[in-house]
């Protein structure tokens, strides 16, 4: 039997699809690494567990099918009721048994790519509303999950860095995280550089900025505030010529 290939004709899209499909792969072997023991440690993110790391990931992929699935019919289908729906989903989803919350991100993760899967060309462009109230083209469901997926298996904690996440991933990621700074405008007077190549965000008219610079998967680990045990290696800080002893915390992300 002949296995069924994406709908989909866009190389563009193709590759992006390959990118979220290799980094829910790479969540898959970060948790299957773990015992069950284990998924009671906590994680990278305060205040949660593993557990509430892998439930997040098992209902995010849900939640991004329903507007994939919007995209291809039409009837309205949003990612939450409510963020309050969200947070009771993942606390649940949380206390589930070992091989409930397995069962959870794997069979989610296939219903995701399934619906990648199926949806034609036409529908890519169709638009749906994020969880954020943000209207945005099917197509950015991808980048949605493949961002989620390569973040939190570094949140996982057992040993997965920034440095573990492919270059074109980590340079779109900062080049979102930048975005949403300048949207609030909460970049006010900070570069970030990324050494080794021409890469620079932030208020780069700024007549005195501290400038936060380091190689792209520390500058990244950084920007999306993973200053501990995930890779944030190599990122020093300066203002002006002065070299600062502590770097400063990156503004709010998400």
């Amino acid at each position: 039997m002949v296995a069924r290939a994406d709908q989909t004709t866009d190389p563009g899209l193709q590759e992006e699809l390959l990118q979220a499909r290799r980094g829910t792969a790479f969540f898959a072997r970060k948790l299957n690494e773990l015992t069950d023991g284990e998924l009671d440690g906590g994680s990278l993110l305060p205040g949660w567990t593993r557990r509430h790391v892998v439930a997040h990931v098992g209902y995010n992929a849900r939640a991004i099918a329903r507007l994939v699935e919007w995209a291809g019919t039409g009837v309205e289908t949003p990612m939450y009721p409510s963020i309050a729906v969200r947070d009771h989903e993942i606390n649940f989803g949380a206390t589930l048994s070992p091989i409930a919350l397995r069962n959870l991100f794997d069979h989610s993760a296939v219903h995701l790519s399934v619906e990648w899967r199926d949806l034609p060309d036409r529908d890519w462009a169709n638009e749906v509303k994020t969880i954020q109230g943000r209207t945005v083209p099917a197509t950015e469901t991808v980048w949605m999950r493949t961002r989620e997926v390569w973040i939190h298996a570094v949140d996982l904690g057992n040993g997965a860095t920034f440095a573990d996440i492919p270059e074109p991933v980590l340079e779109r990621l900062l080049r979102d995280i930048t975005s949403a700074w300048a949207n609030r405008g909460t970049d006010a007077g900070l570069v970030i550089r990324v050494t080794g190549t021409d890469l620079v965000f932030g208020d780069t008219n700024a007549a005195h900025p501290v400038t936060v610079s380091g190689p792209l998967a520390g500058v990244a680990a950084w920007a999306a505030g993973r200053t501990a045990g995930a890779g944030c290696f190599g990122v020093t800080a300066a203002g002006g010529t002065e070299v600062l002893s502590d770097v400063p915390a990156a503004p709010k992300w998400i």
